[in-house]
């Protein structure tokens, strides 16, 4: 389903569409509900959880388990937010990517050789919460948003589950064989290397999961997040129609380089650099060699969002893919981390540009440690006001020009001629 206006679609519409997809599945006694977690919050998903919810726990048991990947667990303010209040608590269950998963096959080192084109030749473990497995649950709906991603190329369908819900080997090796294969590559773009590894995965290890696919396209109109797409099953087409959307209205394209990009990351959603850096990869291919990255971080407090991965994030920096595969070749516990070497590698401009993260909440000291210039936030409002600039171009009273971007998270910008290569 397309909008019929740039307004988007009605929830009205949406619960009509949800209903359909429960049409036919005879009585169901439980229902599990994978949504995103609160780092996706313009995904729609919160609205389409709590949609389902009402629809079905007067029928049956709902449980919802957020596909954290990585990230740590929400909040309670977080999950009353995006969920609302009237979701029980005791109706979400936390998924621990170390602890909470099972091997459920092995996607062949022969296969990665040659979606890689050569630069990866280990075989990847297929790991998977073991709540996936639970033959008590008679529906498993996975819902998310397709909007591009710098390791995937277009995030959702599949990625929702083997990342998402997913263990150390499949994060880890996906997350270096994009940084390997290249994000400039990749970015908005669907078949990548790492979305064929998770299309094997999916036809050969969880065909026989009650599981279909909830998948939203969403833009800002009007200060709103407006859902564009839905598009609900298990086809992969249903992912290939919400790409081609995605494309259409995520993409922003730039006819010339930009020589200054200020990004905004809101102090709800951005508390680490592991989510602030779309503020990197997602302009990386519209700004201009030589030019400048100034990210305004009033939340961001530490680097990853695990302890484990802030530790290693401090110890290295983003120094670059050059640095970062010398480094890795050099120390085992980058090797054992790879998800942290891709995601440092992701986090560097190469030496194309500067990145200056304004920030209180971090010192001079630590942001410099890993390689990035630092500003204080207080200073650099004074001069980019996020509540005085607009979308795209402004020339400010000095007369410097600069390209704003009020949430990295909605899209990907790319200079055309780039983008093209």
């Amino acid at each position: 389903m397309k909008a019929s206006s740039r307004d988007g679609i009605t929830d009205s519409e949406i619960k009509s569409a949800l209903e359909q997809t429960l049409k036919d599945r005879g009585e169901l006694k439980r229902v599990l509900l994978i949504p995103p977690d609160y780092t996706r919050l313009n995904s729609y998903a919160g609205v389409i959880t709590g949609i389902y919810y009402d629809m079905l726990s007067e029928k049956c048991r709902v449980d919802i388990m957020p596909a954290l990947g990585t990230h740590m667990p929400m909040s309670d303010d977080e999950r009353i937010e995006m969920f609302g209040s009237r979701i029980p608590k005791e109706c979400f269950i936390n998924h621990n990517w170390r602890t909470d998963v099972v091997k459920i096959g092995e996607v062949p080192a022969s296969f990665v050789e040659d979606v890689s084109d050569g630069l990866m030749n280990e075989p990847i473990d297929v790991e998977v919460n073991r709540i996936l497995l639970d033959k008590s649950y008679d529906l498993i709906i996975s819902i998310g948003q397709v909007v591009p991603h710098e390791v995937v190329g277009m995030a959702n369908y599949s990625k929702n589950i083997f990342v998402g819900c997913g263990g150390r080997s499949m994060i880890n090796q996906t997350h270096m064989l994009g940084a390997f294969y290249g994000l400039e590559r990749i970015m908005g773009r669907d078949f990548s290397p790492v979305r064929k590894v998770f299309d094997y995965a999916e036809e050969n290890f969880i065909r026989d999961i009650p599981l279909i696919y909830v998948l939203t396209v969403t833009s800002q109109h009007n200060g709103k997040t407006v859902v564009d797409g839905l598009f609900a099953g298990r086809e992969r087409s249903l992912f290939e129609e919400a790409v081609r959307l995605s494309q259409e209205k995520n993409l922003n394209f730039v006819e010339e380089p930009l020589k200054k990009v200020v990004v905004y990351l809101d102090e709800k959603e951005f508390k680490s650099t592991w989510l602030g850096n779309k503020a990197v990869y997602r302009t990386r291919l519209a700004i201009e060699d030589g030019g400048e990255l100034l990210v305004l971080a009033p939340g961001v407090r530490k680097f990853g969002e695990d302890d484990g991965n802030d530790l290693l994030i401090r110890k290295y920096g983003y120094v670059g893919r050059e640095k970062i595969l010398e480094l890795f070749g050099k120390n085992r516990d980058l090797r054992d981390n790879q998800s942290v070497a891709a995601h440092l590698i992701h986090g560097s401009s190469d030496g194309r540009f500067t990145i200056t993260y304004a920030v209180d909440k971090l010192t001079k000291e630590e942001v410099e440690g890993v390689n990035y210039n630092y500003a204080p936030i207080s200073s650099v409002y004074k001069k980019y006001d996020p509540s005085k600039l607009r979308e795209g171009f402004n020339v400010l009273d000095d007369g410097e020009k600069i390209y704003y971007i009020a949430n990295p998270a909605l899209g990907l910008w790319a200079d055309r001629k780039r983008f093209q290569m």
